[in-house]
């Protein structure tokens, strides 16, 4: 696969990779934390924890590459986000099976004009796998990503919430990378594609001190990548993926940089969505009361790729062994046994009328927005930004991730400051892509459903659009509504229809299918979008927008 990356000759091994499945992985850390009596006593109450079980995925929407550590009684997971602004989602939960976003580590893609969709583009590019580790001597949490495969950046915040603010850049790309905070503070970080390194940091985090090859993947397994790097009970971790069917093991006993002695957790395991993947790459974390877990995500196209919960034992001779059901990674086990959450999490779904000034975090742009040419409160005003018709090249495209295994987007949108040639609407956004939505020419606007929408497999347009359906509206006021079933195996369709009153809907062209090449990396999303193809000037505003399931 091409990545449409000037230095890809430089990087076979991530070519290899590509070719052999899908996925990228993610470095974790396991912050130390001690169990107290009180710790291992299982939740009570209402609020989820207290549920005799749990299904996969815990999250049905698409998180990839995860890294998931505990801070106290509190559980954090970053994911990849590639092109998307803000990039770096970190995800919330005290339980391990209900998540919320709680914000993104990577506040801009400030990386080149690519990811301002700016004469050129970051399709695929931007935010892969990384690592979120936290440092109890600071009270700090740190983010760690390599960019382009040039150079490694590292983001700090004292609350995932933010402010994050860039600590370092760092010459080394340190390629998948998973960094782990030692019991006497030192910063390590262990990063490759099947030959993997080990580099240490220096006390500030700020350069590096020194990096070591440790280990060579055997030929007999192929290739393994997306480095976890955990100390454990005096052992050295490194927690390693075969993309995409398979989950293998470093320990070392003698230090951080070995030797490390390899073992397989998992190959080919069945996994807990029907026509989906092998659950693989993501991280182990630890509960208050020692019970440990491994959180992967499953390949799931066209959503993307969804976490699934395991839990985990150990051998005696300190190797991780997955519990599984049947001999498969379990659809449903025993929820884990945590203190009772101080709160409900924030749903993932639901209705968000823009009141704020700012975004909420289940919120990202495709590329770097144009910020002098949106604003929230009382709605979302979504001026245009670029003129243009092409969908993909247009800026200020707003996404949401798609809940499954089926849900709807409805949106409200008053478009009387659309201006002639301006097109806005609801898309079903990935190198495939459909739309509901307005355009405006000569004075007439009109409600139509487009579909063509294409890319190549460099990311550049191949299709714009063709009209398959349209019909004549009038007033101000119009919603909009998108289906998508993105169960994985079936015909996976995409449906579109609108109201002039927002009860009565009308079904407006054929079904979308939703394509499920994995060589995009992220799943269909939910995008709200306005560009002009004449001239800049126009506005419309979202005033609702609702993500509902079955």
């Amino acid at each position: 696969m091409d990545l449409s990356c000037p230095d890809q000759n430089d990087h076979p091994s991530r070519r290899r990779a590509l070719a052999v499945a899908t996925g990228l992985a993610a470095g974790a850390l396991l912050p130390p934390a001690a169990a107290t009596p009180s710790a291992a006593a299982p939740a009570t109450g209402p609020a989820g924890a207290a549920a005799a079980s749990y299904t996969n995925p815990v999250i049905w929407q698409d998180f990839a590459d995860l890294d998931v550590i505990r801070v106290g009684d509190t559980y954090y997971a970053s994911a990849s986000t590639m092109h998307y602004s803000p990039g770096a989602p970190v995800l919330r939960s005290y339980d391990l099976v209900n998540w919320e976003i709680a914000g993104h580590s990577v506040p801009v893609l400030d990386f080149g004009a690519k990811y301002d969709l700016n004469g050129a583009r970051g399709y695929v590019r931007g935010i892969w796998a990384s690592s979120l580790a936290y440092r109890p001597s600071n009270r700090t949490f740190y983010w760690l990503g390599q960019i382009d495969f040039a150079r490694t950046y590292i983001y700090t915040a004292t609350a995932v919430e933010g402010p994050w603010n860039r600590l370092t850049t760092l010459s080394t790309p340190y390629y998948d990378a998973g960094l782990l905070v030692d019991t006497d503070d030192t910063l390590y970080v262990a990063y490759g594609n099947t030959t993997i390194h080990v580099a240490q940091l220096s006390p500030d985090g700020r350069t590096q001190v020194r990096t070591q090859q440790v280990f060579t993947t055997p030929s007999s397994v192929g290739t393994l990548e997306g480095s976890r790097f955990y100390k454990i009970n005096g052992q050295y971790y490194i927690f390693l993926t075969r993309p995409a069917n398979g989950q293998y093991i470093l320990k070392s006993s003698s230090g951080p940089f070995g030797p490390y002695t390899m073992r397989q957790v998992l190959l080919d395991l069945p996994g807990p969505i029907p026509g989906g993947g092998v659950p693989h790459q993501g991280g182990l974390v630890r509960t208050q009361n020692g019970a440990w877990y491994y959180l992967a995500f499953v390949d799931a196209y066209p959503g993307g790729r969804m976490p699934a919960l395991a839990p985990v034992s150990w051998t005696s001779d300190g190797w991780p062994v997955v519990q599984l059901v049947n001999g498969a990674w379990g659809t449903s086990y025993p929820s884990p046994a945590v203190p009772p959450p101080p709160r409900q999490v924030t749903p993932m779904t639901g209705v968000d009328t823009f009141d704020g000034t700012t975004l909420s975090p289940r919120w990202e742009w495709n590329h770097n927005p144009d910020n002098t040419k949106w604003s929230a409160g009382n709605g979302l005003t979504l001026r245009t930004a670029t003129v243009t018709n092409d969908l993909y090249g247009a800026r200020n495209t707003l996404t949401h991730r798609i809940q499954g295994p089926t849900s709807t987007a409805t949106v409200q949108l008053d478009h009387s400051a659309m201006r002639d040639g301006d097109r806005a609407g609801l898309a079903l956004l990935r190198d495939s892509s459909a739309w509901i939505g307005l355009k405006r020419d000569g004075g007439v606007t009109r409600v139509v459903m487009v579909s063509g929408l294409t890319m190549d497999g460099n990311w550049n347009t191949t299709g714009t659009g063709t009209d398959l359906a349209s019909a004549p509206v009038s007033g101000s006021r119009i919603w909009l509504r998108a289906n998508a079933d993105i169960r994985p195996g079936g015909p996976r369709p995409g449906r579109f229809s609108y109201s002039t009153d927002g009860i009565t809907f009308t079904r407006l062209g054929p079904d979308f299918s939703l394509g499920n090449d994995w060589r995009f990396f992220m799943g269909y999303r939910f995008a709200l979008f306005n560009h002009a193809t004449r001239a800049l000037g126009g506005a419309v505003r979202v005033t609702r927008f609702e993500l509902s399931t079955p």
